[in-house]
């Protein structure tokens, strides 16, 4: 046996690793490559199809039916548009940039399962392109990168607002990745795994054992918020707040890298929307009926596709929905999700130990909270009659 193959996990790799398993694989890449140029496409115009609806305008309607190749004209008209470097640009990193925020997006996607296991040839595979026993450890290494892509990116421009806004964007991505970290624990303590097919398989029983409802519906709403900001999508865009920063990180691009930091973002609001249907939906987890031939094969990826749907609608939702909002965005991040996703870990861990004994942590920790509010409290007031005087 090679001895590569005991350290996969997929079965493909059982019997060794030859030239027909390595044809499969890049199979396997090329198809998922092209199923996300794809579904950026489609999901650019699935958004602006919504948005103009909910808005009571009409959105593209004249390249293609529908509009549906409006996206793939707009691409077209990018890439033939003149590219300009500025001229105190370090020419070198701000080329690099595009690249670095679209990379993690499609790496991302390649340990994400969308659907059961396929024979061809005698050759039993994975529906997905990898799943390495490390893959959600994969899956935040890949979304720590992408903020080098969008820092570069700022820092390479020689001017001063794409800096304000890289800086602005790299530390909101940086403070609500602990957020979203100290979720992702919660989920792999429950499953008792990192390799996201056996996540999945962990919720695969029935609909009750999603992570969704056994951890208790808190983790997957600080996770989506988590996420939300880690997009850039509102109500977390401030870091293209127009009229404080002329567009963000991303002013002075224009041409094919203009277009690939606008793909990078969509590609990762599919990606990641992937991603919490793996984490608390149970991936392509879904009823199948028997009855209907090879149903076994295509039935979990329309369940995967579904569940992806939905959060891209409500993405979409939000952006059509929600007015452009003054807050404390990293006291959000600081004070409020991280505490919280520190406590609801605490209280799956200890749950997970002690069984039911395990909710008196949550007591104390209530107990607790309200002690150290009460301090905050005291210490503000007397800051402010300090202050006063």
């Amino acid at each position: 046996m090679n001895p590569l193959a005991s350290f996969a996990t997929d079965p493909l790799f059982f019997h060794g690793v030859h030239w027909v398993e390595l044809l499969i694989v890049v199979i396997k890449v090329l198809a998922a490559f092209v199923v996300l140029l794809v579904s950026v496409m489609l999901m650019i115009w699935f958004e602006r199809k919504v948005i103009s609806d909910m808005q009571s305008r009409i959105g593209p309607n004249r390249a293609g039916p529908y509009g549906l190749f409006q996206t793939l004209a707009d691409g077209i008209k990018l890439f033939f548009k003149e590219d300009l470097v500025p001229d105190q640009a370090d020419r070198f990193v701000f080329k690099l940039a595009p690249y670095l925020a679209l990379l993690p997006a499609l790496l991302i996607f390649t340990v994400v399962p969308v659907g059961g296991d396929l024979s061809i040839a005698g050759h039993h595979f994975e529906l997905q392109v990898a799943d390495p026993p490390f893959g959600i450890l994969f899956v935040l290494a890949m979304s720590s990168v992408s903020v080098y892509g969008v820092m570069l990116a700022g820092w390479s421009s020689g001017s001063k607002y794409p800096l304000l806004g890289s800086v602005r964007a790299s530390a909101q991505m940086i403070s609500y990745e602990a957020a979203l970290g100290l979720n992702v624990v919660a989920v792999v303590l429950t499953a008792r795994a990192l390799s996201t097919r056996a996540i999945v398989a962990s919720q695969a029983h029935a609909f009750w054992d999603w992570n969704l409802i056994r951890l208790g519906f808190v983790p997957f709403f600080l996770f989506l918020i988590s996420i939300t900001a880690e997009l850039n999508r509102p109500p977390f865009d401030l870091v293209e707040a127009d009229s404080e920063l002329v567009g963000g990180f991303n002013t002075e691009y224009s041409s094919i890298r203009f277009a690939l930091f606008y793909l990078a973002e969509f590609m990762n609001t599919i990606t990641m929307s992937a991603v919490v249907v793996t984490l608390f939906f149970g991936g392509p987890d879904g009823p199948i009926p028997r009855f209907i031939p090879t149903s076994d094969i295509w039935m979990p990826i329309v369940w995967f596709a579904l569940k992806t749907l939905v959060f891209l609608f409500i993405y979409v939702w939000f952006r059509a929905a929600l007015p452009r909002l003054r807050y404390q965005l990293m006291d959000l991040g600081w004070k409020v999700l991280i505490p919280m996703s520190l406590g609801w870990l605490l209280v799956v861990a200890a749950v997970i130990v002690w069984g039911w004994w395990g909710l008196l942590v949550a007591l104390a920790e209530v107990v607790l909270g309200a002690g150290l509010a009460r301090a905050f409290g005291v210490g503000a007031a007397r800051t402010e009659t300090e202050e006063a005087f």
